[in-house]
């Protein structure tokens, strides 16, 4: 309640006290409880309208305090929310950097399998290259033993000598063989190109056409690969 509505109270109180004392009969003693019946009227009236008073303030203040509950409320709750948002968006970074890197170490792993595994196909073919070199070297000794061994007369075959230029070449053939040396079969062969060296034609008839009938060089493998090609002569 305002002061303007107070007053009009006030005022209407008043003036019904004043008709009434009108009403009465006049007297020392009518005056008096004129007067105090006017008085305590007033009096009444300002404590009414002071206890309406107090009633709106004290809801006017309840009213502000739970507009005010209800503003921190809602200003928790949208600092709530926006805590919410920020950490969500903050996940969704973390998660979209860890699959990045995920991603990153995956291709690191799979580009240094690629490497690993060329590197070792690399020095696999260096090393097959550098063994057959040195192999390579050593079929022209072997040969040599074959053609002494072979020029030995029946009567000294078995003698010291040619038993131990026998047993040295079986060793070597033996360490050959270890190592993934192999002769390659020519005669009674179809002739293969990728494993024999035609060098003559004979007669033969032993064999069919396009068949190996003599030797005259062993051709020797080397795990899959031609180490030396057979020197072979071809039935036409």
């Amino acid at each position: 309640m305002d002061d303007v509505t107070k007053e009009e109270i006030i005022k209407e109180a008043i003036e019904n006290a004043r008709k009434e004392k009108k009403d009465k009969p006049s007297g020392g003693k009518a005056k008096k409880a004129d007067k105090a019946e006017e008085s305590k009227a007033e009096k009444t009236v300002k404590e009414e309208a002071e206890d309406t008073a107090t009633e709106e303030a004290v809801e006017a203040t309840e009213e502000a305090a739970e507009e005010e509950k209800a503003e921190a409320s809602g200003e928790e709750t949208s600092q709530k929310e926006e805590k919410k948002g920020l950490f969500k968006k903050k996940d969704n970074k973390d998660k979209e950097r860890i699959e990045e890197l995920e991603d990153k170490v995956k291709r690191q792993l799979a580009e240094f399998e690629n490497f690993r595994n060329r590197t070792e196909k690399e020095k696999a073919q260096m090393y097959d290259m550098g063994a057959k070199n040195v192999l390579e070297k050593i079929l022209p000794v072997i040969d040599n033993f074959e053609r002494g061994l072979a020029t030995v007369p029946e009567e000294d075959a078995g003698g010291a000598f040619a038993e131990g230029m026998n047993m040295i070449y079986k060793q070597l053939i033996a360490e050959m063989e270890k190592l993934g040396v192999e002769p390659i079969e020519a005669v009674g062969k179809e002739f293969d190109p990728n494993l024999h060296n035609a060098v003559m034609q004979v007669e033969s008839e032993e064999y069919e056409s396009g068949f190996v009938a003599q030797e005259m060089q062993k051709g020797y493998k080397y795990h899959d690969s031609v180490l030396r090609h057979s020197m072979v002569a071809v039935v036409p």
